[in-house]
This record gives C-alpha cells, sequence and structure tokens, in this order.
C-alpha cells in the first residue's frame, strides 16, 4: 500500500487528506474508491477512520481520509464545525478522487462513522456522483438525536439553553459562543479514549444548532437505486440506535441494516471482526472490486 500525502481545495479552504492505493496496481489501472469521513471534531487519523480504510485497501479498494475544515490539518475556523460545509467538503473530496490516475471516477463511494455518518448519507442523496454509501452508527435527524443523547434530568432543557445563549451571545458580541464538546455530545467516560489527540475539545455554540437542524434522513430515500449501508451498536452509548433504524425506514433498496451486539459506538476502532465481515460481504454484492 502506497500513502500519498494531498490536498484540494473546498470553499477556498485548503483542505488535508491522504490517499492510499492497494500495492501491485499497474500503470493506467484503475479502481473503485471510498472517501472515509472522520466523527465529530475529530481527525483522519481517527481509529473509526484507520480501521475502515486498512479493510477496504486491503480488499483492493483506493482510499481518501481527509480532514474537514477547522480540523485536524485543515484550514478553517477551529471547532466551528457546520454538517452543511462538511457535505461541502465531501463532495469536494470526491471531485479531487476522481481524478486520481489509479481511481475509476464513476466507482466512488463514502464511509463514515457517528458525525461523519449522518454527513456520508447526506452527501450520497444530494451528490449523484457517489456510488455507494456506509454509514456507521449515525444519525439522521439532529433534533431527535440531541433529545436522546441529553436524556438525564433536566440535561435536555439545558443542551437548549446553552444553545440559546450561543444565539444571544454572538448577536450581543459578534463572535461565537464556544462550549466543550461534551456539553454537545456527551460521550461516558470509558468511551473517551477514542477521541484522538488533536480533535476539538471545544466548539462553537453554532456547531450544535447546525446539528440540531440536520436531517440526512430527509433525503436517504434519494440514494436508491445506488446502495446503502447501515451499520449500529444494538446498544449505542452516544448516538441512539434508533436513528439508524428509522433511517432504514426511509431508505430506498437496496438498503440494508445490521444490529451488533458486543459493540459500542466506536466499533471500528474496536476490533469487532463480524463488522468487518459484514462490510466485505456487503461490499463483494454491491460494490466489488
Amino acid at each position: 500500500m502506497a500513502e500519498q500525502e494531498i490536498s484540494f481545495v473546498s470553499d477556498g479552504f485548503k483542505i488535508a487528506g491522504t490517499v492510499a492505493v492497494p500495492e501491485g496496481l499497474k500503470p493506467g489501472e484503475k479502481r473503485p474508491a471510498f472517501m472515509v469521513l472522520h466523527g465529530f471534531g475529530s481527525t483522519r487519523n481517527a481509529g473509526n477512520v484507520r480501521g475502515p480504510c486498512a479493510m477496504l485497501e486491503k480488499l483492493g479498494y483506493v482510499t481518501l481520509r481527509f480532514d474537514m475544515r477547522g480540523c485536524g490539518d485543515s484550514e478553517g475556523a477551529r471547532g466551528h464545525l457546520i454538517c452543511l460545509e462538511q457535505v461541502a467538503d465531501t463532495s469536494a473530496a470526491l471531485t479531487f478522487l476522481a481524478g486520481h490516475s489509479h481511481v475509476d471516477g464513476a466507482r466512488i463511494g463514502v464511509m463514515g462513522s457517528s458525525f461523519g455518518a449522518a454527513v456520508s448519507v447526506y452527501t450520497a442523496g444530494v451528490d449523484a456522483r457517489v456510488a455507494a454509501c456506509v454509514s456507521a452508527s449515525g444519525w439522521g435527524n439532529g433534533e431527535t438525536k440531541f433529545k436522546g443523547q441529553h436524556h438525564g434530568p433536566g440535561e435536555y432543557q439545558r443542551f437548549l439553553a446553552m444553545r440559546d445563549e450561543g444565539r444571544a451571545h454572538k448577536a450581543r458580541t459578534g463572535e461565537s459562543l464556544m462550549v466543550s464538546r461534551y456539553d454537545i455530545v456527551p460521550i461516558p467516560e470509558h468511551l473517551r479514549g477514542h477521541v484522538v489527540e488533536r480533535s476539538a475539545a471545544r466548539m462553537t455554540a453554532e456547531t450544535a444548532q447546525g446539528m440540531f437542524d440536520f436531517r440526512a434522513e430527509d433525503v436517504i430515500g434519494k440514494i436508491a437505486p445506488r446502495p446503502c449501508l447501515l451499520l449500529h451498536s444494538s446498544v449505542d452509548s452516544v448516538t441512539p440506535t434508533q436513528q439508524s433504524i428509522d433511517m432504514f425506514a426511509r431508505a430506498g433498496q437496496p438498503a440494508e441494516l445490521h444490529l451488533f451486539s458486543g459493540t459500542d459506538h466506536f466499533m471500528f476502532a474496536e476490533g469487532n471482526t463480524r463488522v468487518h465481515h459484514v462490510v466485505a460481504d456487503w461490499l463483494s454484492r454491491y460494490f466489488p472490486v
């Protein structure tokens, strides 16, 4: 496998990424490819990105992993993570990848985990160039997701108050209110080891509002007849499992939903071989090399 550090431009921002090409390709040989998206405020070096990339490369796909604007090595305001802007970054990444000498530009899929899964589904729904979509631990409705995540006594009201204070602060000062990432998306202490170095620790309140308004479930039906695979842990400590179930109910065929016991939100970083086997089997049926 040969890796190359690359960059491309999205809405004027320089986006940093890494392309990996499987070994043994002949000059001019083209393969299908995948863009693998990182999660909430993370980077392209997270386990939930490197894990599926390694699996895909072993199967013979070209991969592109990149830092969304405002994350990792990419340009953009730190901690200002707007869902629709990440959709734009993903479409720009597809344009870049389609021009790679070893990529079949008509066969580029997208895969993501958590926040990246929601962006993957939305991008596939609005960009017909995406040939296949894989969503792991994703969400389709920001409002109901937040209600499920902030489920303790008074927690959802505190979340809404934080979001509203963000709007008031911006109107009053002209600047964004910065809040803890865990005030937006709670992650249990025992799972925080998956939050990799250089992940955003503080984020704008506009980030929360953008997620609240984001509804990948509204466009998932537009992916068909292109294939879509939804993966979720049967008991997810971060994103409610119902989010993927509800998206599947709105998806057209061919679409599949798999729920896994014995794993949690960061399933691609947890070494669960059953998840990898399901993905490999699905790829062989619906998006083979």
